[in-house]
């Protein structure tokens, strides 16, 4: 065990498992397979195969699970109960033979007959092994508002994606692929939804309180919280206890409350990422916010003309290959030109899975510095904190592909490749 912890950086497979064991799809064999392996015994290269293998064995098992449900309520259907009353039974029998409450056995089934009737794409994945129960509930979710054709639609498009996205990147392509979908509901939610905006103030069971603002514009959001941000680390000093969420929530009651906080008349930061067409009014592509997401077009044509009480960083990207095509700023000097220009390339952290904004996050060497890497825009990529601690300390490596994507590497030896856009 401590030999294989140890093991030098990039150490390929080592014989213990069948080859191609990575690429089976689930079913009886590579349960049986899966049954005969000891991971104690194998390398840590190994173990990640294995992982992954039973990964696809559980989506596999609860494929069939979700096709079970289904079928009771059939089965309650052909002993003549209507549609509602159908399900409503089944659930009644799952729950018991389940062990479930009656809130998670509804959920269970309303998910179960949405597989099977309206994405049945989604359910042929699960049974794939391709995507796992998390999302599929996404793809289920995210769609459930739009007509069955879009979420047929938009569902083949997230499934593309879907087995190399994180839940949260998974949730923001399909919030994107939903709007470009359907422009015109999408605005129409959009405008619904703000006009009931509301402030609501809960009581917690640990005696504090929560204040919640919901459905507001979330470019105005942005701007809230990247002012709240950027108070709070104004305010972090080594003789600061507080950590940084604390800051920040210290910071809002005293906005709030009409204190001054700091440099209180100074403004915080936002960026957007827009296409040309649809900054021209051409097209009504969504627009993506950074540390939000996917944003309407009214939205992001909203955010690029803004010129007064923020400042607005933008990159304008072709509508062909997303590609940046032109960076600015509305108010105050940029940043260094070359972060500038890293930060129009990579929105986001490089980092497998990550999703920090870019303008948050370490500029990093590829190469590290120490070891003669260049301080040039192309070395250069961005990492949050804990990621670039990750990076260096794990001994992970990458590097940037033509096209703006990265591969990596990682201590055991796999490889993930991220995409230099945004999910």
């Amino acid at each position: 065990m401590s030999n294989m912890r140890s093991m030098p950086y990039g150490r390929g497979r080592a014989e213990g498992i069948p080859r191609g064991l990575d690429a089976m799809e689930p079913g009886p064999a590579l349960a049986a397979i899966l049954a005969s392996i000891d991971v104690d015994e194998i390398s840590g290269y190994d173990r990640i195969v294995v992982l992954r293998a039973h990964q696809r064995m559980a989506s596999h098992y609860q494929a069939h699970i979700y096709a079970d449900m289904s079928s009771v309520v059939d089965a309650m259907a052909d002993e003549g109960d209507d549609e509602p009353w159908a399900a409503a039974s089944a659930a009644a029998e799952i729950r018991v033979a389940l062990r479930l409450t009656r809130r998670a056995a509804d959920s269970e089934v309303a998910l179960a007959l949405d597989l099977h009737r309206r994405l049945p794409e989604v359910h042929a994945g699960l049974v794939a092994g391709v995507i796992d129960v998390r999302r599929a509930k996404i793809i289920a979710g995210a769609t459930a508002h739009v007509s069955d054709a879009a979420a047929a639609a938009v569902a083949a498009q997230a499934l593309a994606d879907a087995p190399r996205l994180t839940t949260g990147q998974l949730a923001a392509l399909i919030r994107r692929l939903a709007v470009a979908v359907d422009p015109e509901d999408a605005r129409n939610r959009f405008e619904l939804a703000v006009e009931q905006r509301r402030l609501v103030t809960e009581a917690d069971a640990s005696g504090t309180a929560h204040l919640l603002g919901l459905d507001l514009p979330p470019d105005r959001v942005s701007a809230a919280r990247a002012r709240i941000d950027r108070l709070a680390r104004q305010l972090k000093t080594k003789d600061e206890a507080r950590s940084m969420d604390q800051l920040r929530a210290d910071v809002f009651l005293d906005l709030l409350a009409g204190k001054a906080v700091g440099e209180g008349a100074r403004v915080g930061g936002v960026e957007i990422r827009v296409d040309l067409e649809t900054l021209a009014g051409l097209s009504e592509h969504p627009g993506e916010l950074a540390g939000y997401g996917p944003v309407i077009a009214d939205i992001a044509r909203r955010v690029a003309d803004q010129q007064h009480h923020a400042r607005w960083r933008y990159t304008v990207t072709d509508p062909d290959s997303g590609m940046p095509v032109a960076t600015g700023i509305t108010r105050r000097r940029p940043t260094a030109s070359q972060r500038r220009h890293v930060e129009a390339l990579h929105p986001t952290c490089v980092f497998p899975g990550c999703r920090m904004p870019a303008r948050g996050c370490d500029l990093d060497h590829r190469i590290p510095w120490a070891e003669g890497g260049p301080t040039t825009v192309d070395s250069l990529g961005p990492l949050c904190r804990h990621d670039h601690v990750v990076r260096h300390a794990a001994r992970w490596r990458y590097r940037r592909l033509p096209n703006g994507d990265h591969v990596w590497t990682t201590r055991l030896g796999h490889t993930y490749t991220t995409s230099g856009l945004p999910p």
